[in-house]
């Protein structure tokens, strides 16, 4: 018997249990609670469908029975009539009734409501045929439990007048004194719940002033948002930090957090919105708003976005503006798309450890592999902002560092004790070690992520390089290519310097995509691919060929590129190029700055006079005497057999410029380019690099610098050339009145 009773379960098993049986009972109890009114709903509700069904059956039955009965049928039930009052009624003749009311229906037939759609017409030899089809209508009721039975006609409003001027800047004046006062309350006192009704002046009823009200609403919420955020994110709270007891100032901020969260929330969501109806996804438009005015919101919507892809980018949903933004980049809208563009190339120069940047690269690699490679240039023209550079990686690390300011030895002599100066050098000792751990962590992590990122940013290009080739995005695939080449990992060098040299050598490239294609493979020969056994001649011999296309016009800002390459090319390889080499394009680039504006000639004769003090034979060019065999062949594309030993650099000795700078190095280069003496540059020139010279000289501004003299000055010589008969000529046919108005007309 004993060994057949329940032990009795001990007190810290009790206690154990008791908790979570008491939350369990409780779960049940609520459960079975809803259970039973889900019930008690379901029976009301078929209770009500059953007594509608019945009053329509007997209204319906009584209608048909008197719409079916013909005559005769009436006249024998009143024969049937008179005779059961007379005699009793057969079996037979309750059979025959019984059998008569069994053929009348019971329910009405009840028709189908049909719409007719009228599709696109079709057109054959016969002519024009009209195409239509029948949509049967379905209309659901919907039944509510406290409403009534029979629905209620909606009664239309009637249309309100138009306002005049006055009455309509009356209303917008008051508008704008509310959305003031409330956006200087949220931000004087963010605690109070003033937010909830000025993200509700959204929902703007006047047509009138809807328009100006939403746009000014929209600014003000997102300057507020931009005060009032905290500069990290906010945890959403467990439950089982719900259900425990805080005080009062610690529930007090929770519930202001969550407030900040939700109304943060719904404030995208309506910025998305405006912007997904503008963009014509969803047929159901705000008819407050006109379909005209639709642009000027989804514009300022996403100047709003941009503005908190900006300056909240550590806060939440930064990522949902990522995806609500990225594909605004390829839109057909040429302001939204600049827009956007800018925004995210801000975003990659600000962002020094690299998250937002991921997140960003993440979301622009899938819409590019959704859209198939069908995208504007632009989009990928954004990534060449990325910060990925070991140059600036240390700068940022010692910008991201924690500062911690240390006492010097006077302020510890006349603030501390002994002991506490003693206790001091070991607190502060301890610190440094603190932050030289911190420091490494955050470095770590950086290069962790920018890993990743150029992970990403490779595949985009290797896919186009891959599936694309013909597509616009190459010259930019071709571009990012050469920005990030130096980064590019070593077991991809053979295939990619494969590619690029079928790419050059199919002639379907333009020249800035040729220049880009020679700037990638030589940045890799220049770095890690060093040690690689590939013979680049073919690059030597394309560019040799597109420096004879480079001009004035269009292709002037082509020249800084490739004089990137000639850099890489010749003085960072010095030991794998030839004299010969050297010469040719020495003489082609002199060739070159005689035909382009000022910024590129300053350009090409800082980067000739390079080589020249890179490789000091070649001012063998500087002397008239011939120096070898054969005949200079200018137009020949091999710089190896073009015989450019026995050239001369002529265009520097008669070299005669509107432009000083120009005109300085020219008589500079002409005597070989001497470092001391008179006709040494000034120091000014001499630092800086052939890049820096074509920005800091360019004319974009349609300025010069240094401002250029008067032709008169450097020009008034010209008369001396022309014979003197002639000269007198031409005096005396421009002096002729009617030679005059001749000219003129």
């Amino acid at each position: 018997c004993k060994a057949r009773r329940k032990r009795r379960p001990s007190f810290r098993k009790l206690l154990k249990t008791s908790g979570v049986k008491l939350e369990n009972k409780q779960k049940n109890r609520s459960f079975k609670k809803q259970n039973t009114e889900k019930k008690q709903r379901k029976e009301q509700k078929r209770l009500r469908k059953a007594l509608k069904s019945m009053k329509s059956r007997r209204s319906s039955s009584w209608r048909s029975c008197h719409r079916h009965v013909e005559e005769e049928d009436l006249q024998q039930m009143k024969d049937m009539a008179q005779r059961a009052s007379s005699s009793p009624e057969t079996c037979q003749e309750k059979s025959e009734l019984l059998r008569n009311l069994e053929k009348v229906p019971r329910k009405m037939v009840k028709m189908e409501e049909k719409e007719v759609i009228h599709l696109l017409p079709i057109k054959d030899k016969r002519g024009v045929i009209p195409q239509s089809v029948e949509r049967v209508i379905t209309r659901q009721e919907e039944e509510d439990e406290e409403e009534e039975e029979e629905p209620q006609q909606e009664q239309e409003e009637p249309e309100q007048a138009p306002l005049s001027p006055e009455e309509r800047e009356l209303r917008l004046t008051q508008r704008k004194q509310q959305v003031a006062a409330l956006a200087s309350a949220v931000v004087t006192d963010p605690h109070n719940n003033r937010l909830k009704e000025l993200r509700s002046m959204l929902t703007e009823s006047d047509s009138s002033i809807a328009v100006t009200v939403k746009k000014l609403v929209m600014f003000s919420l997102m300057e507020v948002f931009k005060d009032i955020a905290p500069t990290f994110k906010i945890r959403p709270l467990s439950t089982a930090e719900r259900s425990s007891k805080v005080k009062k100032d610690t529930q007090a901020l929770r519930e202001f957090e969550e407030s900040l969260l939700s109304q943060y929330k719904f404030f995208l969501e309506d910025l998305e919105q405006i912007i997904s109806d503008w963009k014509g996804s969803r047929a159901k438009r705000v008819q407050t708003v006109s379909l005209d005015s639709y642009r000027g919101l989804a514009l300022v919507s996403v100047k709003c976005l941009c503005e908190l892809l900006l300056h909240l980018s550590h806060f939440n949903f930064h990522n949902n503006i990522i995806v609500i933004l990225v594909p605004l980049m390829n839109h057909r809208d040429a302001e939204v798309s600049r827009l956007v563009c800018g925004s995210f190339k801000a975003l990659f120069v600000q962002d020094k450890v690299g998250g937002a940047s991921l997140a960003a690269v993440r979301v622009v690699s899938g819409l590019v592999k959704n859209l198939n490679y069908e995208l504007r240039p632009e989009v990928l023209q954004t990534l060449l902002s990325l910060r990925i550079k070991e140059v600036q990686m240390k700068r940022d690390m010692d910008d991201t560092a924690p500062k911690h300011k240390f006492m010097n030895n006077k302020d510890k002599k006349k603030n501390l004790s002994r002991m506490q100066r003693k206790w001091k050098k070991t607190e502060e000792r301890l610190q440094k070690e603190l932050l030289e751990a911190e420091a490494d962590e955050s470095r770590d992590k950086k290069l962790k992520l920018h890993t990743e990122i150029l992970n990403v940013v490779f595949v985009i290009y290797f896919r186009i390089l891959k599936k694309a080739q013909k597509s616009v995005l190459l010259s930019v695939v071709l571009e990012g290519l050469a920005h990030f080449a130096h980064l590019i990992n070593l077991e991809f060098f053979d295939d990619l310097v494969s590619v690029l040299q079928q790419l050059v050598q199919s002639g379907n490239l333009s020249n800035r995509e040729s220049l880009h294609c020679i700037q990638t493979v030589f940045t890799i020969l220049s770095g890690q691919g060093d040690v690689l056994t590939i013979d680049p001649l073919k690059f030597y011999s394309q560019l040799y060929s597109v420096l004879l296309h480079l001009h004035a016009g269009s292709s002037n800002d082509d020249v800084s590129i490739a004089l990137r390459c000639v850099d890489t090319m010749f003085p960072r390889r010095r030991k794998h190029v030839t004299l010969q080499r050297v010469m040719s394009y020495l003489k082609r680039l002199s060739t070159l700055s005689l035909h382009t504006l000022p910024n590129a000639s300053i350009a090409v004769l800082a980067t000739n006079r390079t080589l020249l003090q890179t490789f000091p034979r070649c001012d063998a060019l500087l002397d008239t005497e011939l120096q070898g065999s054969g005949c200079f062949l200018p137009e020949l594309n091999e710089p190896e057999h073009s015989n450019a030993h026995n050239a001369t650099l002529w265009s520097y000795c008669p070299y005669r410029h509107f432009h000083p700078t120009v005109r300085t190095l020219a008589f500079h280069l002409s005597h070989g380019a001497p470092t001391e003496g008179s006709k040494a540059l000034s120091a000014e020139l001499c630092r800086r690099a052939p890049e820096d010279l074509f920005e800091d000289y360019s004319i974009k501004d349609m300025t010069f610098n240094p401002p250029v003299s008067s032709q008169s000055e450097h020009f008034g010589v010209g008369d001396s050339l022309l014979d003197r008969d002639l000269q007198a000529f031409i005096d005396r046919i421009l002096t002729l009145p009617e030679a005059c108005g001749a000219l003129c007309t």
